[in-house]
């Protein structure tokens, strides 16, 4: 009797010292889901865009909505076919030859299997352009070393937290050659949420376009500071393919910036290979 009475207690001390897990908003975080069946595509022009939006991790949905909206008016705008979907069965060669450009709209987790994988990778190697944006650059692929280390050249270790997650700060446009950055401000103040990685991308022919600056608002925590360069957009080489990343657009209202539509808008047409050198 003393042995189960000692027994409860522990188990009541044990269950008041471990504070419940915390419950995640099912909105911010629905369950993964792995597509396997392709959506059925419409029929599409030379030179059409594909603009991806799977999450299996993090998701807003004002953003991707927002992001969505706008990046289907700005790529029609430029005369070219868009077509977005959540589904990432769509990463397949078929599919895959009638794009030009693949937009990953802060695309998070694990969302690709292994045959998606080899098709987009093969895309990209062989020619294709992608612009990714915000979190496809964040926490995407956590198993897949290929995306953080050669598609970005960077690995994401984290963004500005709470209580000053969203900060105004500086951006400092390093490179005009590229039309996304060609019409941008010398500096450029706007509040972001701001993301931090393992080092500067190098090699593989990247160019930083724009770096933040750091005193311009204040790294939080301690371990988002990179030092005098900090990269928020560039572009690399991947094989024959041309690759560009931005950091910017965690809230919905970012996607209606014109300055930031410029930034989108010039990607798109670097990635297609209609403006500007490189790959």
């Amino acid at each position: 009797m003393a042995a189960t009475l000692i027994a409860l207690a522990l188990a009541a001390q044990a269950a008041v010292a471990t504070p419940p897990a915390p419950v995640r908003d099912p909105r911010n975080w629905p369950a993964p889901v792995m597509d396997s069946v392709p959506p059925e595509l419409p029929t599409l022009r030379p030179g059409a865009v594909l603009i991806l939006s799977k999450t299996n991790g993090f998701r807003d949905p004002e953003q991707i909505d927002a992001a969505r909206t706008v990046l289907v008016d700005l790529v029609r705008r430029q005369g070219r076919d868009a077509f977005a979907t959540e589904n990432a069965a769509v990463m397949n060669p078929r599919d895959l030859a009638k794009f030009s450009v693949i937009v990953l709209n802060s695309t998070s987790g694990n969302i690709f299997d292994a045959r998606q994988r080899a098709a987009f990778r093969g895309w990209v190697e062989k020619g294709g352009g992608i612009v990714l944006l915000h979190g496809a650059g964040g926490d995407p692929e956590y198993d897949w070393d290929w995306y953080p280390r050669t598609l970005i050249g960077a690995q994401f270790i984290g963004h500005t937290g709470r209580p000053k997650q969203f900060q105004q700060g500086r951006i400092e446009v390093r490179d005009r050659s590229n039309p996304a950055t060609r019409d941008l401000p010398d500096q450029w103040v706007r509040t972001e949420e701001w993301y931090s990685f393992d080092k500067v991308p190098s090699g593989n022919g990247t160019r930083i376009l724009a770096t933040l600056d750091e005193t311009s608002y204040e790294p939080y925590p301690e371990r988002t500071r990179m030092g005098a360069v900090h990269p928020l957009i560039w572009t690399r080489c991947v094989g024959r393919g041309r690759v560009f990343f931005s950091a910017l657009g965690h809230k919905a209202e970012t996607y209606a910036e014109p300055l930031h539509q410029t930034l989108i808008a010039g990607a798109i047409r670097w990635a297609a290979r209609s403006e500007g050198e490189g790959c």
